[in-house]
């Protein structure tokens, strides 16, 4: 049954407005309560709730441990030979190969094998799989911002804050490791109970030191050895030279010298020297002396030289040592903490002509002294405010390009290996600064901010695109160059050569007309000497009665 309901209204009625009127009361429906649901009402004592709407979190903490690298290697030696045949001994395998090419059975299996080894070789030969087809060409980075990226951080294991004085890369560029110093150079700033030990990292594993060099004295300086890298030769605080052998047994020195033909003061640098043993050494104090070791015999130095200039009895501390082979075996120079830098050659005929000269350099002690790895004619040199590129000719005694006054001190730097015209400087403000002569010389081309203390030391590895920098709280930061910054742009060294060798002249002209203009001086001067000189007796008696005569008019007058 369906049930239909009909509503109906005038259309004009249609959104018409409600119209309200009060009515008297009325019951539509009466309910009364169920009685048996009364007998089922418990009286309750009243409690008191709470409700949060936020969802409710808890603390919780996790110990992420440290993963623990480790290096490994596997020894593979050659196979396939009989037990009585030593692979390592030539003569033994080349007799064993005639035996076995004389036998009827190899003869015919490599008869056999032949034919089809000939076809495959002759398909092998079809296509070069080794050539090279983009030599020579090299990537151009001159729209490439320059930038770095920081790689890892070493930080000193030491409870108290001892700054990085020294920090050396591993001389074979396929081992990630550095030595880095630690000390407190500040006279009688040395707490007690200091620890004196130095370490030896690993970039693949920054937590733990590789090695733990254990002096007698802080190490001001340490350097892997050039031939022998297990050897480590360092600098004490205390003046003495000790030698470091990470194959042995304990952290302490192999060797050292006596304390009573060392320095007398901190070793600030030491340098291995090229040799065929490559056992000796060389370091430099504040004390005025270069001394030369052997660390085959350390129990006396092999020679010692005085930094002071010639005619001069006051010898000049060295903080900073530049060897380089290339420039000549027996060729260094020394950086003092008064600014000068002594160009020296050791095997000089006359001992007295063992400094060959010394340069003005800066108004402070150096901090770097580098030659140029691509032309070791050329050095740079830090110190002051300044980073200064000098040539090695006696007749040029000024430098031929200088970078601008920075507001804060600079602390250290070096070339770049892989690039001649790229040079790196530290300053006290804790910035890198990144320089460029291939594009620009009025400012550095980057400056990076490593840290907030003032950075100490400065290393690049071999490969140019790497390098450590040490901070006066201990860290040792490794960063890593763009390619723009590591790879030589096309005709980059013959560039900067030109341009070092353009200055060169420059500075060569400069003093020439500078001389040429002091001759000019003096023979003006000495020519109104002449002049004043040429005044004859007669004339000066008549000069002298015509002043007599002046003044006794004047006394007359004014009588």
């Amino acid at each position: 049954m369906e049930i239909y309901h009909q509503y109906i209204r005038l259309r004009k009625q249609f959104g018409r407005f409600p119209k309200f009127t009060d009515e008297g009361a009325e019951m539509f429906a009466d309910i009364r309560p169920n009685e048996e649901h009364a007998k089922d009402y418990l009286p309750r004592n009243p409690i008191i709730t709470v409700s949060q709407c936020v969802p409710e979190m808890s603390e919780h903490e996790a110990n992420t441990e440290a993963v623990i690298l480790a290096s490994k290697a596997m020894n593979h030696i050659e196979g396939g030979w009989p037990k009585d045949i030593d692979c390592s001994e030539a003569e033994q395998t080349i007799r064993y190969r005639k035996r076995v090419e004389k036998d009827e059975d190899y003869i015919r299996t490599v008869a056999g094998l032949g034919a089809s080894v000939e076809d495959l070789v002759k398909q092998n030969n079809v296509v070069d799989i080794y050539e090279e087809y983009f030599t020579g060409i090299t990537a151009d980075h001159s729209a490439e911002v320059p930038s770095v990226k920081t790689v890892t951080v070493f930080k000193d294991p030491s409870h108290v804050t001892r700054s990085a004085s020294c920090v050396n890369w591993h001389p074979d560029a396929s081992v990630p490791k550095v030595t880095v110093s630690y000390s407190i150079l500040q006279f009688q700033q040395q707490p007690a109970g200091m620890p004196l030990s130095s370490y030896v990292w690993d970039v693949n594993n920054p937590n733990t030191p590789d090695y733990e060099m254990s002096p007698t004295s802080q190490i001001c300086c340490s350097k892997f050895n050039l031939k022998d890298t297990n050897l480590l030769g360092a600098g004490q605080y205390n003046g003495q030279f000790t030698v470091y052998d990470m194959r042995k047994g304990g952290n302490g020195p192999a060797e050292t010298t006596p304390i009573d033909i060392c320095h007398r003061d901190p070793v600030y640098d030491i340098a291995w020297l090229q040799s065929k043993t490559g056992t000796e050494a060389m370091s430099v104090s504040t004390d005025g002396y270069v001394m030369w070791w052997d660390i085959r015999k350390l129990s006396e130095s092999v020679e010692s030289m005085p930094l002071r200039e010639k005619g001069s009895e006051t010898n000049l501390g060295g903080i900073i040592l530049e060897y380089d082979p290339t420039a000549g075996p027996t060729n260094f120079m020394v950086g003092t903490e008064q600014g000068q830098i002594f160009s020296c050659n050791r095997k000089a005929k006359n001992p007295a002509d063992r400094v060959k000269y010394v340069l003005a350099g800066h108004h402070g002690p150096l901090f770097g002294l580098r030659r140029n790895p691509f032309n070791s004619k050329f050095f740079l040199s830090i110190g002051d405010w300044t980073a200064r590129v000098w040539t090695d000719d006696t007749a040029v005694k000024t430098p031929i390009l200088t970078t601008k006054y920075h507001s804060t001190y600079l602390t250290g730097g070096s070339w770049s290996p892989t690039r001649p015209g790229v040079f790196f400087t530290t300053k006290m403000d804790g910035t890198l600064d990144v320089w460029d002569l291939f594009y620009k010389h009025n400012e550095a081309s980057l400056t990076v901010q490593v840290s907030d203390q003032s950075l100490t030391t400065f290393a690049t590895h071999e490969s140019g695109n790497t390098v450590a920098v040490g901070t006066a709280d201990g860290s040792v930061t490794v960063l890593q160059m763009s390619r723009g910054l590591s790879e030589m742009a096309l005709n980059e060294r013959s560039a900067i050569n030109n341009m070092f060798e353009r200055e060169t002249t420059r500075e060569k002209n400069l003093e020439k007309a500078m001389k040429e203009a002091k001759v000019k001086a003096r023979k003006e001067a000495a020519r109104k000497d002449e002049v004043a000189d040429n005044i004859t007796a007669e004339q000066l008696q008549a000069i002298e009665a015509d002043f007599m005569k002046a003044t006794s008019e004047v006394e007359a007058a004014a009588a």
